[in-house]
């Protein structure tokens, strides 16, 4: 199981890695770590640099994770249930193990180890001097291959916390709460939940100087702004 563990993370990292905001405002002739909020998320580049750009960094940032999150679940389809989660009981001088029904399949354990360091990836990428984006975008796509529905609920909060506040930030916190609480209430597998928590806990706290702007009233709203190709 090692291997293939190690395989996912390896190539989830340097998925996650590809720093496309930069490489797209590169393409315009700016270095998007100089304007801005210096952050090469899909946020900055389409303040910076409009709704194309924006947009197409935010796909590629998504493809990231789906990639990172996909192809485990089929490279790994057939691989053999593996069991997890011993208990150790203790009857006079005899310790007895016991284990527990919590089960999963090796591909899954395989994606959602591709995810996580695709996230992390894209946050601290070795080709930016370890300096990225957020992971709202990529941590997008790889749920929507491992937990469809919980993300389009996500995306739901998203975008009517966006659309009523204009805080991009504000909606990305609620969807990164959302996400979790959605694998919850709809009883995804534990270890999905589990992903869920640590990702979204992950985003929040790479967020914390939004919610401190937030908290104080100066954080700004997203405005529109389109630049000429």
């Amino acid at each position: 199981m090692l291997i293939p563990l190690t395989l996912a993370a390896f190539a989830g990292y340097f998925l996650g890695a590809i720093p496309f905001g930069y490489l797209v405002a590169r393409a315009y002739g700016i270095n998007i770590f100089e304007h801005g909020s210096k952050s090469p998320g899909a946020t900055n580049v389409k303040r910076v640099l409009g709704k194309k750009a924006g947009n197409t960094v935010f796909a590629l940032d998504a493809v990231k994770g789906a990639v990172a999150a996909g192809w485990p679940l089929f490279v790994y389809a057939n691989s053999p249930m593996i069991q997890f989660n011993s208990s150790t009981m203790v009857d006079g001088s005899a310790a007895q193990t016991h284990y527990q029904s919590s089960d999963f399949n090796l591909s899954l354990i395989a994606a959602v180890t591709g995810l996580l360091f695709a996230v992390v990836g894209h946050s601290f990428s070795c080709f930016t001097r370890f300096k990225g984006g957020k992971g709202v975008a990529t941590s997008a796509g790889g749920f929507i291959v491992l937990m469809p529905v919980v993300t389009l609920i996500a995306l739901g909060v998203w975008l009517v916390t966006f659309f009523v506040s204009r805080y991009v930030s504000l909606a990305s916190i609620l969807a990164a709460v959302a996400i979790p609480v959605g694998a919850l209430l709809l009883h995804q597998p534990g270890l999905l939940v589990g992903l869920a928590v640590l990702i979204g806990v992950f985003v929040i706290v790479l967020h914390r100087a939004n919610l401190g702007r937030l908290l104080k009233g100066t954080e700004n709203r997203f405005v529109k702004k389109d630049r000429p190709a």
